[in-house]
């Protein structure tokens, strides 16, 4: 298992630059190669960036995507319509300088037909990034769980005849990823699950609910799939990560992980559970007590929803209140969440962004040498 106790979830900001670059390749005024250029750029900079705050282990950023979770979409023939609206839909809030959002789902969203795999999701992301750094790589992909999103009861059974049978696909596709990721040598995957905090609150939870299953059944069906995507694997380390909605600096549900610890936490295949912890939202600690001695906690207590940096002294205090109930040789430090989780990106700046890096490797160094 990877060890390191400096650690970063996974998206960071697009550069101004990139996201140009992206209108200009949709309104056709820059070919494929060109743009391929600019993108492979941004990586390039975004592993300076994270090598030069010091983190051991390392993304690409995520430049490549729309979305954490479009490169499903966009590599996988079968679903529907859509575009980036499909991944920032519901009811958004922010703090008083942000305020509020909201965005109904998208009607057309839909799986129509089989799910084929067209190419490797982030088998480029992966290869490109191994070739640049002589750090631990490591590759973001969506639990399947997430892909509930594009079912629809009236579209879909044309294609699947159920919702489960669909999800199945999915977490078959994922299993393919991974391991073509595993024969190119990744050794550090991260599934991003924050879909498991949606059953925390009611308002997101019915959604879930109105498909026919309850939450427990829901948290049973999703680690069951997540663990078929990530368990038998050798050589690789797998992340989980839990948050509760980041987009533009707003969050989508609030509440402490005890309801969901117990079937996650115990029953999953992952070895390193990354768990946005940056505000009171997450509640405290002691769900921390259901985390089997074989596994280790990242703690998202650096938060990217602002730019304001937080004070080591108390960074380092929580980690010690979470050591109550995990060793602390077990825990780590991340950023609670990614920077840019789409190409819309939290509200701070790139330097602000810098220092948030360099604060985690800093605290890091304090507390584990």
């Amino acid at each position: 298992m990877i060890t390191a106790h400096a650690d970063v979830v996974g998206s960071l900001l697009r550069p101004p630059w990139l996201l140009a670059a992206q209108k200009r390749l949709c309104a056709g005024e820059i070919a494929r190669p060109g743009y391929k250029s600019v993108e492979d750029r941004a990586v390039d900079e975004a592993v300076a960036q994270q090598e030069e705050a010091g983190l051991t282990v390392l993304t690409d950023g995520e430049m490549r995507r729309l979305s954490f979770q479009s490169q499903m979409v966009q590599a996988v023939e079968g679903f529907g319509e859509w575009d980036l609206g499909a991944f920032l839909w519901g009811d958004w809030y922010g703090d008083d300088e942000i305020g509020d959002w909201r965005r109904e789902r998208p009607k057309e969203l839909a799986v129509v037909g089989p799910l084929r795999r067209r190419r490797s999701l982030s088998g480029e992301e992966f290869v490109y990034l191994r070739a640049r750094t002589a750090r631990t790589p490591k590759v973001t992909l969506p639990s399947p769980g997430l892909f509930a999103n594009f079912w629809s009861p009236g579209r879909s059974r044309g294609a699947y005849t159920s919702l489960q049978g669909f999800l199945e696909d999915v977490a078959r596709i994922l299993r393919e990823e991974v391991e073509e990721l595993a024969e190119y040598g990744a050794s550090y995957i991260q599934l991003d699950a924050p879909h498991y905090p949606l059953l925390l609150e009611p308002k997101t939870r019915a959604f879930y609910e109105a498909q026919g299953w309850s939450a427990a059944e829901w948290l049973d069906l999703g680690v069951a799939l997540d663990n078929q995507v990530m368990a038998g694997i050798d050589g690789v380390t797998f992340g989980l990560h839990l948050c509760r909605g980041n987009q533009a600096s707003r969050w989508l549900v609030s509440g402490d992980y005890g309801p969901i610890a117990k079937p996650i936490f115990q029953r999953t295949a992952a070895h390193r559970l990354l768990l946005e912890y940056d505000d009171a939202r997450s509640g405290g600690f002691e769900p921390l007590q259901h985390v089997p001695d074989d596994k280790m906690v990242v703690l998202g207590l650096i938060t990217t929803k602002r730019g304001d940096l937080e004070n080591s002294d108390e960074l380092v205090a929580r980690i010690e209140e979470a050591g109550r109930y995990v060793d602390r040789e077990r825990l780590a430090l991340s950023p609670q969440c990614g920077f840019g989780t789409s190409i819309i990106g939290n509200k701070m700046t790139q330097e602000q962004q810098v220092a948030k890096l360099r604060l985690v490797c800093d605290v890091a160094g304090r507390v584990w040498g």
